[in-house]
């Protein structure tokens, strides 16, 4: 099983890198767009089991993500 992580700032969070890439978007010829963000992916190979999600979720709230300023979300995919 395989475990799919998307981490992102939260909402209201200064977002240096996404500033970045917004204010040079026009210059490379894409006007209007906004609101860019910058987060992590991760993939993890898992076990299969019926835990996996509750282990990803903690996973996440332990070491992957920082709570106080990212949200994650994940999704699990077998192959």
């Amino acid at each position: 099983m395989k475990a799919k992580v998307y981490i992102t700032p939260k909402a209201g969070i200064l977002d240096p890198q996404g500033l970045t890439i917004e204010r040079s978007l026009p210059a490379l010829g894409f006007e209007g767009v906004s609101n860019v963000r910058v987060g992590k992916y991760i993939e993890l190979e898992l076990p299969d089991g019926d835990a996996a999600g509750e282990a990803v979720d903690q996973m996440c709230h332990k070491l992957l993500a920082n709570p106080i300023i990212e949200d994650f979300e994940f999704e699990l995919v077998t192959e």
